[in-house]
């Protein structure tokens, strides 16, 4: 009498075929990414001042709305990867684009600038999406971030601290978008108008200070003169600076909140400080930028390697997101984004304002 003998996967072949659909998943983030950076450097595209970043969610949006049930399901872990692990590496390498010695040449008044920008933005950004709008406390933290610090890549870097979703970081990112590319534009009219009681360096500070995206604040700036967009670039990388102590205080205080609701619980342990690593490394990378120990080729090398990740990340995040969860937060998310617009343009150009008046 024969016994039928049901076959069972070899041990290990499970786990190397979920290795091998990563793999895959990654490569094919990877590719997509190599279009949208070929896309980006268009042109059309490059002279609007919108990076890599925001066409890869663009794209990789569309794609996760329209085809993405024709991609292998066991491909879903290399697009995970991409959008989380990968995402933090690449912003800790963010930091070799900044240096302590930049910093240091617009001095105190470039911090005071940069400082009271990003730390009255998240007040109000915060304030405005929760309690006026009516937003989820992620939404409302991602896009007053966005505006606040720098950008599409500070709200990866809140992603990630967060844990949220990703169509949130996707309305974030929208927000940032639109107020930021209209900012580049107004922003020189505004001067050429006369309508800034500003010098040279002023406007540098104006312009670095409270313009959404690097490239969106040189764009802006060139308009202007090539010592104005020298200090604005400056001045946006010392509030790129500031995404560690911000990101290092959101821990703790989520750390904090976590601890007073355990206490009034049972049988829940005291949440831990969440450190953001990649914060960490972001610092340690603006340290080894500002000891000049890499030869310039390799920083800029290492530089166009990151900004590609950051891509990667961008066009996971889009893959993942759900158009219908962008369209229930959209409307409000980006009226919140609205008023930080008219905050940046109003309170920003006061705080630029007094503190050169109290400079000088």
């Amino acid at each position: 009498m024969s016994q039928s003998h049901t076959l069972s996967p070899a041990p290990g072949t499970a786990a190397t075929g979920a290795s091998h659909g990563q793999l895959n998943g990654i490569l094919f983030v990877g590719l997509f990414a190599a279009a949208v950076t070929r896309l980006a450097s268009l042109p059309a595209i490059a002279g609007l001042g919108v990076s890599p970043l925001i066409v890869g969610i663009v794209a990789g949006a569309l794609y996760g709305n329209t085809l993405r049930a024709g991609m292998p399901a066991h491909w879903a872990a290399g697009v995970n990867f991409s959008a989380r692990k990968l995402l933090r590496i690449a912003v800790a390498f963010f930091g070799l684009r900044v240096s302590l010695q930049e910093i240091a040449q617009v001095g105190l008044p470039g911090l005071a600038v940069s400082v009271l920008v990003v730390v009255s933005t998240l007040a109000v950004g915060v304030w405005v999406g929760m309690k006026l709008f009516k937003l989820d406390r992620d939404t409302a933290i991602l896009t007053a971030a966005g505006s606040a610090i720098c950008g599409a890549a500070a709200v990866l870097a809140f992603e990630s601290t967060l844990q949220s979703k990703p169509e949130k970081s996707a309305v974030a990112v929208g927000s940032v978008v639109l107020f930021g590319t209209l900012a580049m534009f107004v922003y020189p009219i505004a001067y050429h108008a006369g309508w800034l009681p500003l010098d040279t360096l002023g406007v540098g500070l104006f312009f670095g200070g409270t313009i959404h995206e690097v490239a969106q604040v040189v764009g802006a700036a060139s308009n202007v003169s090539l010592e104005a967009t020298h200090v604005a670039t400056i001045v946006k990388m010392t509030r790129v600076m500031l995404l560690v102590p911000v990101l290092l205080a959101l821990g703790l205080w989520f750390a904090r909140r976590g601890s007073h609701a355990a206490a009034g619980s049972h049988g829940h342990a005291p949440r831990k400080v969440a450190v953001p690593w990649f914060a960490l490394g972001f610092l340690g990378c603006v340290i080894v930028n500002s000891l000049h120990v890499l030869p310039a080729v390799a920083t800029q090398t290492m530089n166009a390697v990151d900004t590609f990740a950051l891509t990667m990340a961008m066009t996971a995040l889009g893959i993942e997101t759900q158009i219908a969860q962008v369209r229930k937060a959209g409307p409000r998310a980006l009226a919140t984004g609205l008023i930080l617009f008219v905050w940046l343009c109003t309170g920003g150009l006061a705080i630029t304002w007094a503190v050169e008046r109290l400079a000088g």
